[in-house]
């Protein structure tokens, strides 16, 4: 079975362009993100495996509307919902947070 992410070598999808001198994160909540889903999985909030498949399970639409980091968030909100780790109201207040402007 084929998920949304299993595009490599696919054709029509362009070159990846990368840049050795380029950043491995563009902001700083990104490495927030990286920190925090290293850390759930340290303390084995659940693996490397349940995470990757947080992603995959994303409906094509909203992959493709995210950038790298962006399901990254995405994954790890899921993730720790279906755990038990946040709740509903928790999940509330994070996208009302991320809605303030800065």
């Amino acid at each position: 079975m084929s998920y949304v992410h299993d595009i490599g070598g696919l054709h029509g999808f362009g070159p990846v362009d990368g840049r050795d001198d380029e950043l491995y994160f563009h902001a700083a909540w990104e490495s927030r993100v990286f920190a925090l889903v290293r850390a759930l999985i340290h303390n084995k909030a659940f693996t490397w495996d349940e995470f990757r498949h947080a992603m995959e399970r994303m409906e094509p639409a909203e992959y493709f509307a995210n950038g790298y980091y962006e399901r990254w968030a995405l994954g790890v909100e899921q993730l720790c919902a279906e755990k038990g780790l946040i709740s509903a109201a928790d999940r509330a207040a994070i996208h009302a947070a991320m809605a303030e402007p800065s």
